[in-house]
């Protein structure tokens, strides 16, 4: 059993969950600038009339905002909650709107992250575009290493996971996102 492998395993799961939320939300103050972020992330593609709730057509607006260029290789992206509420539109004589496999919507695939904000005022839940055009810059690899000297004293092994990386949204037009209604 090698625990420097094991480890590295469990640190490369947490570190891709807070990875998750960084390249989403952002700020670019020591950590990456995410796509939601408000100057430097995606634009805004439509704005949804409701505080609390999203239509199909604030979805189908949202699809034509982003270019033809761009939407060949699009996907939408969405927590959990949002795609089960957006799973549960009906049109006038009951039909769900969103039709076929839960991985694609209006035939374009549907990325779950559940570091998405959920559908509240003034959030923006849903994004759509070409992520290709967020690039990702690994400048130090995910390392593991033991600390043997720092716990000797309490015959002890300690290990640090480290890893340095940033991202950028580099063409904003590329990723729209849905801007919720904020509160009055």
């Amino acid at each position: 059993f090698v625990i420097e492998d094991y480890l590295t395993t469990v640190f490369a799961k947490k570190f891709a969950k807070a990875e998750d939320a960084a390249f989403i939300g952002g700020n670019g103050d020591d950590m990456p600038m995410g796509i939601l972020h408000t100057e430097n992330g995606a634009e805004i593609g439509a704005t949804s009339a409701a505080m609390n709730s999203i239509s199909f057509d604030e979805l189908t607006r949202l699809y034509f905002s982003v270019k033809p260029d761009y939407r060949s290789n699009a996907v939408w992206m969405m927590n959990d909650e949002t795609a089960q509420t957006l799973r549960t539109l009906k049109d006038a004589v009951g039909n769900f709107l969103w039709r076929g496999g839960p991985e694609s919507l209006m035939g374009t695939p549907v990325v779950i992250s559940n570091a998405m904000p959920s559908i509240a005022p003034g959030t923006k839940p849903v994004a759509f575009g070409d992520f290709s055009y967020y690039w990702v810059v690994v400048r130090s690899p995910l390392t593991v290493r033991p600390l043997n000297e720092l716990f000797a004293a309490r015959s002890q092994s300690g290990y640090l996971g480290n890893e340095v990386l940033d991202g950028r949204l580099i063409r904003p037009e590329a990723v729209k996102v849905l801007q919720m209604k904020a509160a009055e």
